[in-house]
């Protein structure tokens, strides 16, 4: 596993498929910032109130200059069911074999009920338009973290 990103630390690129099987990549910001976020599973409670936190706050995010992207070892198959079931209009991302969740330090061990596993770590990077990292959020928690970081990037003055 690779360690968590900092500020300041060039984010790892990346192309991965979408809900509809199309490429996307990182370096296609179109000269905004980027929300990378990574969440464990599609349509599992907490996966889901935080996607439709983002999907409800994205037109302050796009209004903001940000795109925002969902990444997860899901399918995508599932992530298309999941971004039909909950009208998700940002792109979800796959990353099946999780290089891209360990290039970015998101990846990792995990404790659930006394067991000790590898897996997802629900985290936030922010990229700005140079490729940079601006913030790195990790073990974030599902509920209230897009309030969160809206407030963190001074959306909700």
């Amino acid at each position: 596993m690779a360690d968590k990103l900092l500020t300041g630390d060039l984010a790892p690129g990346f192309t991965l498929k979408d809900s509809s099987g199309k490429d996307v990549s990182l370096a296609s910001r179109h000269g905004g910032s980027t929300i990378v976020y990574f969440y464990p599973a599609a349509a599992t409670p907490g996966c889901t109130k935080q996607a439709c936190d983002f999907r409800d706050s994205l037109a302050s995010f796009t209004s903001a200059g940000y795109r925002v992207l969902g990444i997860s070892p899901d399918s995508v198959n599932k992530l298309a069911a999941f971004a039909a079931n909950e009208d998700l209009s940002f792109p979800l991302l796959s990353d099946e074999d999780h290089a891209v969740a360990e290039a970015y330090g998101a990846w990792g061990e995990k404790k659930n009920y006394g067991r000790t596993y590898e897996g997802l770590i629900r985290s936030t990077v922010v990229i700005d338009p140079d490729g940079n990292v601006a913030l790195a959020q990790y073990n974030v928690r599902a509920t209230g973290h897009v309030a969160k970081l809206r407030r963190d990037l001074k959306l909700d003055t």
